[in-house]
């Protein structure tokens, strides 16, 4: 399950307010505020919200290892821009709108 660290990260990543967010997870901008800040921990179902749309915007999550817990990028920064520029051109989603794997 995702931890605040974790949701600030992911942000960062892929350059999203907190408010992109929230709007992303379908929750408060202040069920994002708060959670990052450690003042109030979040629903289960939020936590998993959060975690999804992070995930739909281009961060995996990294588990507990030697290194300890962390983020990366799904996609480079470039693809994820180039999605974000196809998601948001208006219309249902064609084939020629997926970046080749």
């Amino acid at each position: 399950m995702i931890t605040p660290a974790q949701c600030r990260a992911g942000r960062a990543l892929i350059d999203w307010t907190k408010d992109q967010l929230a709007e992303a997870a379908s929750v408060s901008p202040r069920t994002i505020s708060d959670f990052e800040c450690g003042k109030k921990g979040a629903s289960e179902a939020s936590r998993r919200a959060i975690e999804a749309a992070l995930f739909d915007g281009g961060v995996l999550l990294v588990g507990e290892d030697e290194a300890g817990v962390g983020v990366r990028l799904k996609f480079t920064r470039r693809e994820v821009k180039a999605i974000d520029v196809l998601e948001n051109e208006g219309g249902p989603t064609g084939e020629d709108d997926q970046l080749p794997l």
